[in-house]
């Protein structure tokens, strides 16, 4: 069965674009992925642990035909072979590759929470995903994306017109 997914793309180490694009592509190149959109990249200031570089950051919308947990792996893969160390939680990283969204499903394991547990009030998620799915509705708060964008109170996110993740 195909779903549709959405994946938050970050990175504020090394070369933020690079690494992005780099993510994008692998992605395209997976088994059972296949990217539909992607959005404008962003740039924003870090969010938990602040004394870090900026953050730029996408969402790319993908079909898939793998579960949830397949879906984790290959992320987890591709942050691997990008070179992604965790040392510290919100700490800098080379990049990131979150599951925002999995379909309508709702589900909180160790390993991985549907949908991701902070996106609705994070600007540096809601606007790329705005680019791309504005009327896609939360499963759990019943309200669009769009809706979760107007509630949140501005914080200097800033949209990168020059660059292309594709």
């Amino acid at each position: 069965m195909t779903v549709t997914a959405y994946l938050g793309l970050g990175s504020n180490l090394g070369d933020r674009f690079l690494l992005l694009r780099e993510a994008v592509q692998m992605i395209k190149n997976s088994a059972g992925i296949k990217i539909s959109m992607v959005s404008h990249v962003y740039e924003s200031e870090p969010v938990g642990v602040t004394h870090q570089p900026r953050f730029l950051n996408a969402v790319v919308e993908i079909l898939t035909d793998l579960d949830e947990k397949e879906l984790l792996k290959v992320c987890q893969k591709i942050e691997n072979d990008l070179g992604r160390e965790r040392k510290e939680r919100w700490g800098p990283r080379n990049i990131d590759i979150d599951i925002l969204i999995y379909d309508d499903l709702v589900s909180s394991t160790k390993e991985l929470s549907i949908p991701h547990p902070f996106f609705h009030e994070r600007e540096f998620v809601l606007r790329p995903m705005a680019d791309i799915a504005p009327d896609l509705v939360h499963p759990v708060l019943d309200m669009s994306v769009s809706e979760l964008l107007d509630g949140l109170e501005e914080s200097g996110v800033k949209k990168m017109n020059s660059l292309n993740l594709l």
